[in-house]
């Protein structure tokens, strides 16, 4: 798909010249001046998306360099992004320590909204995790669950978040995790309902990141606030004990396909980089063409997690690869 149209049409304009006896080839190729520029003219086009950062791409300067994970707003800015995509878990020394209470919890929304304000930036949607799983058999851990999930829907409703990503987790039998997620989605969705917040669903795991099982229960729990949220490069099913080693990986271009039709936002996994810019695990201009095709216009999450080059580094690669990318498709 990455085809030099240039060499195309100077290579007609040659034949056809050599016919009339007009021109040599050489002389053709002179001619075509202008062709360039209108390359790069189509290379600079708006992307079909708008650009988010997830946090996430961000853990190791929180974690390990103290970075403070309010500066989250300001970061992106600089980095050329207009979105934000909240990770729970890179607040929770604060939250935790203070059991997630309504003041914890207005703070950081009170902090976050300050800073979001401050570079013009827009809150998308926050990411949940270590709430408990959705999916387990024990309906009544379902249902704590579900509690401990709602201070993040008021939270998100707060921050003029349109959504929350959650996770399925619990049984690995696929007819009782379609049963258990779509109970746990339902009463969850039900609830975010009142507060004009969708849920959302990463491949992100386990039976998460079979796109035919997890594409069954969007369909079947039909609402209109829930919804998919595909990942690019999340489809290990199975890894080796005690290890991040993958056993079992889906087809994550056929994953992709599948939750398309339920996506109410997408993430840009990214790993490792070639010389030229793309990302060596996933061809980023099949996965957009995908997402095209599917005809989503709304945010794309950055999500880099390689470790060859920094995080910042990482993370303008991926927002160069993910524009360079959406020119070359159809």
């Amino acid at each position: 798909m990455r085809t030099n149209k240039f060499i195309k049409i100077t290579t007609a304009v040659c034949v056809g010249l050599l016919v009339l006896g007009t021109y040599s080839c050489k002389d053709a190729k002179k001619e075509k001046v202008a062709e360039p520029e209108v390359v790069e003219e189509t290379r600079n086009a708006e992307p079909f998306f708008d650009l988010s950062l997830a946090q996430w791409s961000m853990h190791k300067m929180i974690r390990e360099d103290g970075v403070d994970p309010y500066s989250f707003a300001e970061k992106a800015k600089n980095w050329g992004f207009t979105g934000l995509e909240y990770v729970s878990q890179l607040y929770n020394p604060e939250l935790e320590k203070a059991n997630y209470s309504e003041e914890a919890m207005a703070n950081f929304v009170a902090k976050s909204n300050a800073e979001a304000e401050k570079h013009g930036m827009k809150n998308v949607l926050i990411m949940i995790d270590g709430q408990g799983n959705l999916a387990v058999n024990d309906e009544a851990e379902r249902n704590e669950t579900v509690e401990k999930h709602k201070k993040w829907v008021d939270a998100a409703a707060a921050m003029g978040c349109h959504a929350i990503r959650v996770n399925l987790n619990g049984s690995t039998v696929p007819e009782e995790w379609i049963k258990n997620s779509v109970d746990g989605l339902t009463k969850l969705a039900t609830y975010a309902k009142t507060k004009n917040i969708n849920i959302l669903v990463e491949n992100h795991g386990g039976l998460s990141s079979n796109g035919e099982l997890h594409a069954e229960v969007m369909k079947t729990v039909n609402m209109d606030n829930c919804g998919s949220l595909p990942d690019f490069g999340n489809f290990c099913i199975e890894r080796k004990p005690d290890s991040w080693d993958c056993l079992k990986e889906y087809d994550k271009y056929k994953g992709v396909k599948e939750l398309m039709p339920y996506a109410m936002a997408v993430s840009a996994k990214s790993n490792n980089f070639d010389t030229d810019g793309y990302d060596t695990g996933i061809d980023y201009v099949q996965m957009l063409q995908i997402v095209k095709d599917a005809g989503y216009t709304g945010f794309i999450g950055v999500e880099y997690e390689g470790s060859e080059i920094s995080e910042e580094a990482g993370i303008i690669a991926t927002r160069d690869l993910l524009i360079k990318a959406s020119n070359e498709i159809e």
